[in-house]
């Protein structure tokens, strides 16, 4: 982080608000792992930190990182926004599933 500094277009300067809101890392973490700064971060957050969605608008999808599992759980996890988390152990009901997502969508 401390070559030139990197100037973000709109669009990638937002995902990059979306995917730290969505990520479960501090902010430090956040920053070393995507090689932006504290600042950077900050400014991004406080203009495009994602709001909720007019009822009308179809969410939108997130990079995705897969890591090996710490423990032998395995399940899905999502993490969402807020420090939200969905999970689901392995065997579980689709059809719940997706009633979940729905309501969710509802908000």
């Amino acid at each position: 982080m401390n070559g030139p500094r990197r100037y973000r277009s709109r669009s990638d300067a937002a995902q990059l608000a979306a995917e730290f809101e969505a990520s479960g890392l501090t902010r430090r973490e956040f920053c070393q792992r995507h090689d932006v700064s504290l600042n950077a971060l900050a400014r991004y957050l406080k203009r495009y930190r994602p709001r909720s969605a007019p009822r009308n608008e179809t969410p939108r999808w997130l990079a995705v990182e897969l890591a090996e599992p710490s423990t032998p759980w395995s399940g899905l996890s999502v993490v969402l926004g807020a420090g939200r988390r969905i999970e689901v152990g392995r065997g579980f009901d689709p059809a719940t599933l997706e009633q979940l997502l729905r309501a969710l969508e509802r908000r």
